[in-house]
């Protein structure tokens, strides 16, 4: 773990009680202030240890929450929504396009590290669908020119 990182998860976890009732905010604190947007294995035992659980239920929640990840992604995470209503309004047709506009499969990262490709099961945004998030920001209605313009705005943020 760099030392930058080890430095903000002690300051995340110093802010938090010792009750595993604050377990998904501990995790979403400490994957946001990292930049390859993941929650590597000596966290894990770390936020275990502060909140006097064990590693497994802490890995439990990683693996339950599309939102978290135990393995290294892009700077970007775009998430595209596979809920029903996204589908049938061609969210499949925007996951194979972006597949092939960034070179990747779903659950790859670009070879630049800038952005990393997923799925979740429903973003909430029904009524904007298809629709997809690129880390915290939500985008609706989608097309493949309005993704190319979402793509090359965070591609100039590197």
């Amino acid at each position: 773990m760099r030392n930058y990182l080890a430095m903000e998860v002690e300051k995340i976890l110093s802010e938090f009680p010792k009750s595993k009732d604050y377990l998904l905010e501990i995790l979403h604190e400490i994957q946001n202030k990292n930049p390859n947007s993941y929650i590597p294995p000596e966290v894990v035992q770390k936020v275990a240890k502060h909140l006097n659980i064990k590693k497994a239920q802490v890995y439990g929640v990683i693996g339950y929450y599309s939102m978290f990840s135990d393995k290294p992604r892009g700077k970007y995470v775009i998430r595209i929504c596979a809920s029903p209503v996204c589908s049938m309004m061609g969210a499949e047709n925007l996951i194979e396009y972006l597949e092939k506009k960034l070179n990747v499969k779903v659950g790859e990262t670009t070879p630049d590290e800038l952005f990393t490709l997923e799925t979740s099961e429903c973003l909430g945004n029904c009524a904007a669908a298809p629709a997809m998030m690129v880390n915290l920001d939500m985008y609706g209605n989608l097309t493949p020119g309005m993704v190319d313009n979402i793509l090359k705005q965070y591609s100039q943020n590197k």
